[in-house]
């Protein structure tokens, strides 16, 4: 398990929570036939197809992280610019909404993509919404992600653009999950073509551009030791 602590933004106030379940969606877009195209481009790559989409990972809790730093194993590892929910307490408004970037191992990709969801940590924001203070426009937010010391722009998209939080917590009810300690991110948006995203830096942030709010996550990839043996 890991605990995390979260600002909640409109209020000042601070709320933590341990996470005992954590899962990554995958191929979440709203646009299916999109996503299709997208699956498609990722087995000429070598990355085997889903069995269905949406797909939901679950992952190994203590890789949830709010942290500056990733260490990876080789030089092929990248973020995903994606919004996370926490779940904190049994209330309505014990939804935290934030900023997510899942640190991916894309060497592992294509021998399992489950297996890259857990060779890398999901990073978490420091700052959050309560969902239910958002009044529906959750949608709106807009998410962007930047690699490099020149933070150069990699993506930029909206949440509307993935399945709703409420979709997810719907399923997570179906699966008897919706709990204390459970927390899910989205899924990415689209990379902007020919941006190198095997940087040793990923920004990503989650704006509410009507007031101005954000949560955002940085931190640096470090390369860790060669191996001996």
């Amino acid at each position: 398990m890991t605990a995390l602590e979260f600002e909640i933004i409109g209020e000042g106030t601070l709320v933590s929570v341990e996470v005992t379940h954590m899962y990554n969606a995958g191929y979440a877009g709203r646009d299916q036939a999109a996503v299709k195209h997208h699956i498609d481009e990722l087995a000429e790559l070598g990355v085997p197809a889903p069995t269905t989409t949406p797909s939901l990972y679950p992952v190994s809790s203590y890789l949830a992280r709010q942290s500056d730093r990733v260490e990876a194993q080789h030089e092929r590892t990248s973020g995903e610019a994606e919004w996370g929910i926490v779940i904190v307490g049994p209330g309505e408004d014990d939804v935290l909404l934030t900023v997510a970037c899942d640190h991916t191992d894309r060497a592992l990709e294509v021998h399992g993509v489950a297996w890259s969801k857990n060779a890398g940590p999901d990073m978490l924001g420091r700052r959050a919404w309560r969902l239910s203070s958002l009044a529906g426009r959750a949608d709106d937010l807009r998410l962007r992600a930047w690699v490099g010391a020149e933070r150069t722009l990699i993506q930029d998209g909206r949440v509307g653009e993935l399945l709703s939080p409420q979709y997810w917590l719907e399923v997570l009810a179906e699966r008897g999950e919706r709990q204390e300690g459970v927390a899910l991110i989205s899924g990415t948006i689209p990379m902007i073509a020919g941006v190198d995203q095997f940087s040793d830096r990923w920004e990503v942030e989650l704006l509410d551009e009507s007031t101005g709010e954000s949560s955002v996550v940085r931190y640096d990839v470090d390369r860790m030791p060669t191996p001996i043996g």
